[in-house]
């Protein structure tokens, strides 16, 4: 909120009972015939049929504005009355009293710590970068004020700050509660208008210091005056006032650097809303506000305090405070985001890149790409009360996609006034290297600051994701297409924005973790090469409305080099073998060291990648196992030359599968006397090989240990080369002439 230094234009409210409250600014020159014809054009009530009251008093159409400003005020409210349609009585639709607008806006937007997150978003909108939420127990004094009226909201409040100043725009823009002047901005993210008033559920009169005005609020128009809602005060024209209703503004001196010679100076460079607590029941609510209440409003928050800052481009820190009676202040709870010290201009950088996408895409300037910044972010916690910090790492990636891209979102965003923006944050602090997130974290969908949790706002990915979503209008979900709303725009802007935009995003956020591995650009990076996999989304837990994701997210990431080998490279799908073997057998290792040593690159990966690799892989590519039929493969390009016992493990592997024809030529058969012979299919007898038994044992044929298999080989292996000498295969390629009895068994060339 820079400070605006244009002349304020006076602004006339007409009241009237069924078309509500109507705000025109005007110039001084202003006659009440231009505001009848003004009228005309919003309400359609005609110009002769308009009579305008102004302190009870009719007005002639002449009458300039000037002559009827307040002294040092830009304000003027007026009264209108219409005689209604001509040849019938009054006839029209209402809008309800303000008191029931804003009961339904309570009844629509539940309690809770969304309020504050609301407070968030309104700082953040104006680019405050701190916002402190401060419960106060101070009772100030009841003897100047405005009205006794007053004197019951000189006590306990609910203070927040933040070191923005209000624009006109604001000052305006609060007073408009039908419609958020935000929808005009669409980067802004308080954009729906209601956010603010659900500080009614805590107060009945909430008020704002900022700048050089202080205003109060009354929607039960009781305090100021019959249909006055309100009353604003200037620091420099109504010094006076304000001097000597000492008491009256004395809540405003004293918190977040005010002081008396604040008033004095005539600003203050910041935003303070002071919301005295209900104490009793009132016309807009029965909700009774105690210190008990607001410190639950403050638990409520710190529960998912964490993520509140992580897609927001201003505002880096939020505390919570309490003064007690006594003047005494604390600090109960403070988070805080930073970068850390050899990458502090990549945020700014980032966020500056986006600023032009956005800026592009405002103005049409086609971009047939998702414009993406990446940058590491650090959210810091601590809480006094339990004298705990907590500190995650954060990879934020934001997306803004290009005009042109899709024609129909294209459409719809200049239709709502939306921008394709998508921000992911992957953390990194939290990886389990075999299992993905840990089990504490779940993925949300945010839009700017988290949506509050429950089932709605899960999305099952390994990652939480911020959009420019359509909400629905109570701010609390994403809206989706139902068959009931099949044509609604919001949600099949959710949709595409979800197909478009989120896959490019996501993809590009696992590169760049990719990228930061290998390059070690940060020293502090604590993501593993392996951890990388658990940025991948599960298939199998992901939510249904956030399935779409998948396909062009994994089109894209599986033809990269995104597999880390066991032999420390990344590699693509196509160059690498997938081993699931057990990492606990013995066996396992040898194998793996005998393909690595044969230049096969070798992969291990999370269990729930299979279902990535099996079902994204496009035909006719397959996805390579280490299998017993690999390694045969390999044997006859590549012959082991490791030890024996290595070439026992290696036989081992490669009969398991029992697919005894793919043997021949492996140079893997034992011998009695420690020699390896290949697999062959020569009917000769003296490329013969005999296999003993306990009635025609070894001893029976001294001097042939090269024509016997190891006897001491493992039982489970002999049993396989048993087998391999019985099969009709073996009969038909290993010479068994059929003289079988029993004695011996025929392996290669036995007749």
């Amino acid at each position: 909120m820079a400070g605006d230094q244009k002349p304020r234009l006076p602004r006339v409210t007409v009241l009237h009972e069924y078309i509500g409250h109507r705000v025109f600014p005007v110039s001084p020159s202003t006659t009440v015939r231009d505001v009848k014809r003004l009228i005309h054009e919003e309400a359609d009530i005609p110009v002769a049929e308009q009579r305008l009251f102004h302190r009870g008093k009719a007005l002639h159409d002449g009458a300039q504005m000037e002559t009827l400003l307040p002294a040092g005020s830009q304000e003027i409210f007026m009264t209108l009355q219409g005689r209604g349609l001509r040849g019938g009585g009054r006839f029209g639709q209402t809008t309800p009293p303000l008191v029931e607008f804003l009961k339904d806006i309570l009844r629509r937007y539940p309690e809770g710590g969304q309020i504050l997150k609301e407070l968030i978003q309104n700082a953040e909108d104006a680019g405050a970068t701190e916002v402190k939420f401060m419960y106060d127990e101070t009772e100030y004094g009841r003897e100047s004020l405005w009205s006794e009226a007053m004197a019951q909201h000189q006590g306990t409040a609910l203070y927040v700050y933040n070191n923005a100043v209000f624009t006109t725009e604001d000052w305006n823009g609060i007073q408009e509660i039908a419609r958020s002047r935000k929808r005009d901005d669409p980067l802004k993210v308080g954009r729906f208008g209601i956010g603010f008033n659900s500080v009614y559920h805590i107060t009945d009169v909430p008020s704002i210091f900022s700048g050089d005005q202080i205003g109060m609020l009354d929607p039960h128009e009781t305090l100021f005056g019959p249909h006055e809602s309100g009353q604003c005060w200037n620091l420099k024209s109504d010094l006076k006032e304000i001097t000597e209703l000492s008491d009256q503004f004395a809540p405003y001196i004293g918190l977040f650097g005010t002081s008396g010679k604040t008033v004095k100076d005539g600003s203050f460079p910041g935003t303070l809303f002071r919301f005295p607590l209900r104490v009793k029941p009132s016309q807009l609510s029965s909700n009774i506000y105690n210190k008990e209440k607001v410190l639950e409003l403050f638990e409520s928050f710190k529960a998912d305090a964490d993520t509140v800052l992580l897609f927001l481009k201003s505002v880096q820190e939020v505390s919570l405070h309490v003064r007690e009676s006594d003047g005494t202040e604390r600090v109960l709870f403070r988070v805080t985001a930073s970068e850390n010290a050899d990458l502090k201009m990549e945020r700014p950088n980032s966020l500056k890149s986006l600023a032009l996408a956005i800026d592009s895409y405002s103005n049409g300037v086609p971009c047939g790409t998702v414009t993406c910044a990446t940058y590491q972010a650090n959210i810091e916690t601590q809480d006094e009360t339990t004298k705990e910090t907590q500190r995650t790492t954060w990879l934020v990636c934001n997306g803004v996609g290009g005009r042109g891209m899709c024609c129909e979102l294209d459409s719809l965003a200049d239709d709502l006034k939306f921008i394709p923006t998508i921000g992911i944050a992957l953390p990194l602090t939290l990886i389990d290297v075999d299992k993905g997130a840990t089990s504490g974290f779940s993925g949300r969908a945010f839009c700017f600051l988290p949506l509050p949790p429950g089932e709605e706002s899960m999305t099952g990915l390994p990652v939480h994701i911020s959009g420019f979503f359509g909400l629905t209008d109570n701010r609390r979900s994403i809206k989706w297409r139902e068959v009931d709303q099949w044509r609604d725009p919001s949600a099949l802007w959710n949709e595409l924005l979800i197909v478009t935009v989120i896959p490019r995003a996501y993809f590009t956020l696992i590169m760049e973790a990719i990228k930061r591995v290998q390059a070690k650009e940060d020293q502090e990076f604590p993501l593993s090469a392996r951890g990388t996999y658990g940025a991948w989304p599960d298939p199998s837990k992901i939510r249904p409305r956030w399935r779409p994701i998948l396909e062009p997210l994994f089109q894209d990431l599986l033809q990269q080099p995104v597999i880390y080998s066991l032999s420390d490279a990344w590699m693509t799908v196509d160059d690498v073998v997938f081993s699931e073997l057990d990492e606990g057998e013995k066996s396992t290792e040898v194998v793996i060291g005998y393909l690595q040593g044969s230049g096969v690159q070798v992969a291990r990966v999370p269990a729930a990648m299979d279902i990535v690799l099996t079902g994204y892989i496009t035909a006719p590519r397959d996805v390579k196992k280490v299998t017993p039929a690999l390694v045969r493969q390999v044997l006859r390009k590549a012959k082991h030359k490791g030890s024996s016992q290595e070439k026992l493990v290696l036989l081992e592997f490669v009969l398991s599968d029992a697919c005894y024809s793919d043997l021949i030529g492996l140079e893997l058969l034992p011998l009695q006397n420690d020699t390896f012979i290949a697999f062959s299919s020569s009917v000769n007898d003296k490329d013969a090989v005999y296999i003993t038994s306990e009635d025609f044992p070894r001893s029976l044929y001294p001097g042939l240990e090269g024509r016997f298999v190891l006897e001491s080989i493992k039982p489970s292996v002999m049993t396989s080369i048993k087998d391999a000498s019985k099969s009709r295969v073996q009969r038909l390629f290993w010479g068994y002439s059929g003289r079988f009895d029993g004695s011996k068994r025929s392996v290669p060339g036995i007749n």
